[in-house]
């Protein structure tokens, strides 16, 4: 039988797939491994005829056809619609897809033990224990007899040498699975309206939908009713969350919902639980997925509804490697799979709001997409009340950060047994060191950046590149000695200056330098629900998503931060970070307070925020951005040329702007220095590209960078509608 030419992507930064020979025709999706050079690589076989042009014996043949369930068609088109939407490669989509190559191996079968057959009588308390154990089961895995009878797997395995139990080969034990007939919390008539409305969504199997509500309004229970009704179908569900953080509140809320955890899936994860995750998923096991952006693109099918949770989050845009936005692929892969999208947030992106049409007096919704607004607080909650402290008539004590203000609010809050937050977002203690004596500045080596002191591990960080040192005990400019001076506030310098105040309190630092993984987190959300904490301290991970019924006190520090610069969404993420940050206080049964700390009230971020005017904030928000073509109004790409030479860089940078094509509605901005213009050793230059509403940017882009070859050195970043502008 003559052998059949396949043609497999990899799972490289290639933009077409490579044809192979198989004994057989091999159906698309198929998981196969191939050799490329020395290399032994898995990769998917991929739609469409074989490219051919070759002889048959000078193609390389299909080495093994892996026992694992083909990549559903919904996922390889969406593995080719975003290398068309991002230009990169589908190869490096394909990387994201089997991003656990473990779980392709074959399945090492589950260890378990039962009691030998003519085994002999127990002797120890340990032994009766295990026995006790087996009581009634035929067989116990490994993990649940040694839980079972307070012991470790080794000692299981000492015993069954001696004889008293038997190892045997079990099949997987079944996870529980969530049950959408268990009931949820009683709703009131405006969430159940909206249930209702997203319940028929699901129904319907398409559109999407802008679930927008202030904070405490129980935008969570709303559509955990859609996902219940997803379920009711037979279908599967995919649920995306920004940060580890919001997971561990987020988990106890499904499971007292449904009566079982969902599939997670995160970079906290161990090896061996991606594996097993990634398995379950593709096997069909998994009905419900949270995880990070990554989620996107796990291998699950009959999907029935995606939902992206804190839409608005900039943290679902990857900036680094494969380039994506999480959210949009989701918007992408919703219409490939033919279900609902919900984009679930208290201050949606103008993008979103647009989209929506949820701008009052702004363009109407696009076909398919739709509204729902929770207005007000679920429950007797009233919305916090928010004041500005104008720290030009009320200034901090010379050498501290908390206005008087401020410290007598906290004063009261800590008297009547609540909890407070103070929030600045920025990790470690201080941004800038410098030396009194001379002036000089601690930069990194690497970046355009300045070192930021860490005190809690002595160390001078880089948050751009990773570079660290220890705190030097001299200048080594004038090498000036106790002439280094911490300049400005971090969080933990901020802690520090509450613990002063109140020595009593309990303050808790929360950064992602202190939870840095699930475990972490859920035992702060543990903390603070059992009121082991009266102060917390941190930055954005504390902004959104948690539920904490005694904190009624919050404090943003430094509400100024992030919004000057040259960011066209500075004043939108101001405003989302405040007004998130402002809705954790006051979410039971006490009246909640948020102080603002700003040197300009009259900015229309803090009016915005003081006067809960979301709606005059979008207006005049998205007056600037028509006038600038920016969007929703427009769209932008950034090109970023970089390489260890600044001239190089520099020419290259030139000439491609030089080599850029006329078309009706683009404009080419730059060549300049990035904001950051040196970056882990590689100087920086950007371009901007600004196309108007209509015109096909990545189409343009694709013709503009078509076979042009990088210099040596020289690597160029593409970066569609990016979020960072550094």
């Amino acid at each position: 039988m003559p052998a059949t030419l396949v043609p497999v992507l990899l799972p490289l930064p290639f933009d077409h797939p490579l044809d192979y020979r198989a004994e057989a025709p091999l159906a698309p999706g198929t998981l196969v491994r191939v050799g490329l050079g020395p290399r032994e690589l898995v990769g998917a076989v991929w739609d469409g005829a074989a490219a051919g042009g070759l002889a048959h014996e000078r193609i390389r043949p299909v080495l093994a056809v892996l026992d694992v369930p083909p990549l559903p068609a919904p996922l390889r088109r969406l593995v080719e619609a975003a290398a068309s939407e991002t230009l990169e490669p589908s190869g490096s989509f394909l990387r994201a897809v089997l991003s656990t190559p473990a779980a392709l191996e074959p399945v090492p079968p589950v260890l378990g033990y039962r009691r030998a057959a003519d085994g002999r009588p127990p002797r120890t308390a340990l032994e009766r224990r295990v026995l006790a154990a087996l009581d009634g089961a035929d067989a116990l895995c490994a993990r649940t007899l040694a839980k079972a009878a307070r012991t470790s797997g080794p000692a299981l395995a000492r015993l069954a040498e001696s004889g008293l139990l038997e190892a045997v080969a079990l099949a997987p034990e079944p996870e529980p699975e969530p049950d959408p007939a268990r009931p949820g919390p009683a709703l009131d008539p405006a969430q159940a309206e909206a249930a209702a409305r997203l319940c028929a969504r699901v129904a319907a199997g398409d559109g999407v939908v802008l679930l927008e509500g202030v904070p405490g309004s129980g935008k969570t229970e709303v559509y955990f009713e859609a996902i219940a009704a997803a379920l009711r179908r037979g279908k599967r569900v995919l649920v995306l969350l920004p940060e580890i953080a919001l997971t561990a509140q987020w988990l106890a809320r499904f499971e007292q919902r449904f009566g079982a955890r969902p599939q997670l899936w995160h970079s906290g994860l161990s090896a061996a639980h991606r594996r097993e995750g990634w398995r379950r998923i593709a096997q069909g096991r998994a009905r419900v997925v949270v995880g990070a952006r990554s989620a996107i693109f796990l291998p699950l099918s009959e999907l029935g509804l995606i939902v992206v949770d804190e839409e608005h989050d900039p943290s679902f845009k990857q900036e680094e490697g494969t380039i994506y936005h999480a959210r949009d692929l989701a918007l992408l892969r919703g219409r490939l799979e033919g279900c609902p999208v919900v984009l679930v947030s208290a201050t949606p992106s103008l993008e979103t709001a647009v989209a929506a049409g949820a701008v009052p007096e702004g363009p109407p919704a696009r076909p398919g997409w739709s509204h729902l607004l929770l207005a007000a607080r679920h429950g007797t909650a009233p919305p916090p009340s928010v004041e500005l402290v104008d720290l030009r008539r009320s200034p901090p004590p010379r050498g501290a950060f908390l206005a008087p203000p401020v410290r007598a609010a906290l004063a009261e809050a800590l008297a009547r047994g609540e909890q407070a937050l103070l929030f600045l977002n920025r990790r470690g203690f201080a941004p800038l060191t410098l030396c009194r004596a001379c002036g000089h500045r601690l930069r990194c080596p690497n970046c355009t950046a300045w070192l930021t002191a860490h005190r809690l591990r002595r160390r001078l960080l880089c948050h751009h590149c990773g570079f660290s040192m220890a705190e030097p005990e001299h200048c080594p400019s004038c090498g000036g000695v106790d002439s280094l001076v911490a300049s400005g506030p971090g969080v933990e310098r901020i802690a520090q200056e509450a613990q002063s105040l109140f020595p009593q309190a309990r303050v808790r630092i929360v950064t992602s330098d202190t939870v840095a993984t699930a475990a972490a987190a859920e035992e702060l959300v543990r903390a603070v629900l059992a009121g082991e904490v009266d102060l917390l301290v941190g930055t954005q991970m504390l902004a959104k998503g948690h539920h904490f019924p005694a904190l009624t006190l919050v404090v943003a520090v430094d509400a100024d931060l992030g919004l000057s610069g040259g960011d066209p969404r500075a004043a939108e993420r101001g405003f989302q970070l405040l007004f998130q940050v402002a809705g954790r206080a006051g979410r039971a049964d006490r009246p909640g307070r948020v102080l603002v700390q700003t040197h300009d009230p009259a900015h229309p971020v803090m009016q915005a925020v003081a006067r809960a005017d979301r709606e005059r904030f979008l207006r005049a928000e998205l007056a600037e951005r028509r006038a600038g073509g920016l969007p929703p109004f427009g769209r932008l790409a950034a090109l970023v040329a970089s390489g260890p030479q600044a001239e190089a860089v520099r020419e290259f940078a030139r000439a491609l702007a030089r080599a850029a094509p006329t078309a009706e509605g683009v404009e080419i901005l730059g060549p300049a220095p990035a904001p950051l213009a040196l970056l882990r050793g590689r100087w920086r230059e950007r371009l901007l590209v600004r196309a108007k509403e209509g015109v096909d940017l990545p189409r343009f882009l694709r013709g503009w960078l078509a076979g042009r070859r990088l210099p040596p050195k020289i690597r160029l970043v593409v970066d569609v509608d990016p979020v960072s502008f550094l």
